[in-house]
């Protein structure tokens, strides 16, 4: 099967050709040519599977007819995240650079004002964040009566951060007879929900199972002790261990955590930048900036970089922190071993993990390595780590988080 069978238009199909690409992935196969009969369609994918030129190749087909009016998007998709919002921008500037298409993202961050601008000239594609965009709506600068297609993307993510009656509010707003495209990789019972409230008849595409891992990804856990110095002297022994590590994304569960390993692991020498979602976007783009060029090849991060985000070129991913919700690790470890390449993702396991892990091994359905905790090399850690251990007022203990910060609960944390 190649592009030229699934009816793209001409200019698509070039420009596909032009980045290099001849096959389509199973799911843009399987779901591109409905998208083109103006079919809904509920498509369940794990990240890096090509999920997102599955509706962005069809979509600019389908837009070289017809003109956008002042205020009134033709079509509308929805990401949880900033960063996913802009990567899909990239994919539309990749793809229809040969067209004369108005793209705007409605993120925060952003003037107000800027946004608005853009708004009043028409926009054919609007690639929005549920907040921004309602906050535009309700100021009266933005009608959505003209929205012929709507497209949710990564709707579990969007479950996870509460967003899904603002999900709702938008789909009353956008005709009755839009086309939908519903994407998600798993499956929660509030999403199956939201799938039967607002798609119609939908074409089901469905590549792998629900929470399924890449095949292409060495999984392996690390156990350590339970203090907080123990976990980093272990990240810092498999980061040195680790011969075949390119670049890598360490993972925390919060943000706070996220600014406290990675100013540690500077002050051990390494080259690390930090992404969380404290931090301005200016700050969020440069850091994935200088990660994607390999100006950076430490990125330490919360679960805001998890979803979806296109970093083709990872070699390792750590979980510094096992994560609490298990469909949080599926989405954490597809950041490597993507587009068929070969990754390595280790998760540092303390004794308080051990719930969470079985919980992860539940939902994956096997079992993960269990791995040797202290390789070849590591005395050096061991012996920077010595004064820390002496000394209760040690540099170490005084970035130890206070009790009830240790203990926040979800609704607190970023997820």
């Amino acid at each position: 099967m190649s592009f030229s069978n699934l009816g793209l238009s001409d200019k698509v199909q070039a420009a596909v050709a032009a980045a290099g690409y001849t096959t389509p992935t199973p799911i843009q196969e399987q779901a591109i040519p409905h998208v083109l009969a103006r079919r809904d369609v509920l498509g369940i994918a794990q990240t890096g599977t090509g999920k997102t030129a599955a509706f962005v190749l069809p979509m600019l087909t389908m837009l070289e007819k017809g003109r956008a009016r002042a205020r009134m998007p033709r079509t509308l998709i929805l990401e949880p995240t900033r960063e996913l919002a802009a990567q899909v921008k990239e994919q539309f500037d990749k793809y229809g650079a040969g067209q004369k298409l108005n793209v705007a993202l409605l993120i925060g961050g952003v003037s107000f004002g800027d946004q608005d601008l853009k708004l009043g000239r028409g926009v054919d594609v609007l690639i929005a964040t549920p907040g921004r965009l309602l906050d535009h709506t309700e100021r009266g600068g933005l009608l959505l009566t003209g929205v012929e297609m709507l497209i949710i993307d990564e709707a579990d993510r969007m479950l996870d951060m509460g967003f899904i009656p603002d999900i709702e509010r938008v789909c009353k707003l956008v005709p009755f007879t839009r086309q939908t495209l519903f994407f998600t990789a798993t499956m929660p019972p509030e999403i199956r929900r939201v799938t039967e409230t607002f798609l119609h008849n939908p074409e089901k595409v469905e590549v792998s199972k629900p929470a399924s891992t890449a095949v292409t990804v060495t999984q392996s856990q690390v156990a350590c002790g339970r203090e907080p110095h123990e976990k980093r002297e272990t990240l810092r022994r498999l980061i040195r261990a680790s011969t075949d590590l390119k670049n890598a994304i360490i993972f925390c569960n919060r943000k706070r955590e996220v600014a406290l390993l990675a100013k540690s692991l500077q002050k051990h020498g390494f080259s690390v930048g930090a992404l969380h979602g404290d931090m301005d976007q200016s700050a969020r783009t440069a850091a994935l900036d200088q990660f994607r060029k390999g100006e950076l090849p430490i990125l330490v991060a919360s679960d805001v970089a998890a979803r979806g985000l296109d970093i083709p070129e990872v070699s390792h991913v750590f979980n510094f922190d096992v994560p609490h919700h298990p469909d949080d690790y599926v989405h954490r470890i597809g950041r490597t071993g993507r587009a068929g390449r070969l990754g390595t993702a280790i998760s540092i396991v303390a004794p308080s993990d051990q719930k969470s892990i079985a919980a992860i091994e539940k939902l994956i359905g096997k079992e993960i390595p269990r791995a040797e905790s202290g390789p070849a090399g590591a005395v050096e850690d061991e012996q920077e780590e010595r004064p820390a251990r002496s000394s209760r007022r040690s540099s170490e203990s005084r970035h130890r988080e206070p009790r009830e910060a240790r203990g926040e609960d979800r609704a607190t944390r970023e997820t």
